[in-house]
């Protein structure tokens, strides 16, 4: 029986990453996904948002071809029968309150399938504008959703978001560039790379080149800007979504310490955030005050 009483639906769910693995990662991240803090019922919503995210990334990031395609059809399908108490998938099932009892719209989770369908078949990126408009699938949905969750999403909040989550998206980007290129996908601009001279081919490398440490910090110095409004958004919102606001945001710019600290080494070793950075940002960030990582 669904929670909505009637009988679940027959509908087969294609092989996918198991639900256990996927929830394992949220302590990888270089954001905590639920401050243990925060209320119960907050934490399980964002959660959920979390292993839906994960569910649908994984299976962008780690197949491809028309099994994928079939793999993200579906779950574009089991989140419609999320959306009326009839999800297949369990952490479609998790979707269900906030979708119905909190109100929570259908798009962004869709577009966050969507991002995974672009990965099939976009791997190249010319200019920054056209990044970010694939962040606008992959990246800024999660924030929107956030506020939402937080009952907390006015024009000026979301347009803040959007940024900061645009800047987290870069950071993740220059994290995994090696993983990345080896899958054959490239998440610089290519107008980046060729301001600084640097080829393709430097991705695939042990250690990052002079030119590829060049365009790393010309990204990361871009990132920090972008996670500017992480303040005034922390600052306008209430308590308990100004500390999950500020964790995310606290995450990506510890991760931009960690990188800079490596002299913009990002292939040697994956750069992950210091607990104490990311402490130090929290902090700051919860208090309302502005300022960056370390330069």
């Amino acid at each position: 029986m669904s929670a909505f009483g009637l009988d679940a639906p027959t509908a087969t769910a294609p092989p996918l990453p198991a639900t256990a693995q996927l929830l394992a990662k949220a302590g990888e991240e270089n954001f905590p996904v639920a401050l243990w803090f925060l209320p119960a019922k907050i934490r399980h919503r964002l959660l959920a948002v979390y292993g839906f995210a994960r569910l649908v990334d994984d299976v962008g990031d780690e197949g491809s071809g028309a099994g994928t395609a079939v793999q993200l059809d579906w779950l574009e399908e089991d989140l419609s029968r999320a959306a009326t108490g009839s999800a297949v998938h369990p952490l479609l099932q998790g979707l269900t309150p906030l979708l119905v009892d909190l109100g929570l719209p259908l798009d962004p989770f869709r577009r966050l399938i969507e991002a995974n369908r672009r990965d099939q078949q976009v791997r190249r990126y010319q200019t920054f504008e056209d990044l970010r408009a694939y962040c606008a699938l992959s990246a800024t949905p999660v924030g929107e959703l956030v506020l939402r969750i937080f009952e907390a999403p006015t024009a000026e909040r979301l347009a803040w978001s959007d940024d900061v989550c645009t800047a987290l998206q870069l950071v993740e980007h220059l994290q995994d560039l090696g993983e990345d290129a080896r899958r054959g996908r490239v998440y610089l601009p290519a107008e980046d790379m060729a301001r600084f001279g640097c080829p393709e081919s430097d991705l695939l490398a042990p250690t990052a080149s002079p030119a590829l440490r060049e365009v790393v910090a010309f990204e990361i110095d871009r990132s920090r800007q972008l996670l500017g409004p992480a303040t005034p958004l922390a600052k306008s919102l209430p308590v308990f979504a100004r500390l999950a606001v500020a964790g995310f945001a606290a995450g990506g710019l510890a991760a931009i310490d960690a990188i800079v600290k490596a002299d913009h080494e990002v292939l040697a070793a994956t750069r992950r955030p210091a607990r104490g950075r990311l402490l130090v940002h929290l902090a700051r960030l919860a208090a309302g005050s502005s300022g960056g990582g370390n330069r």
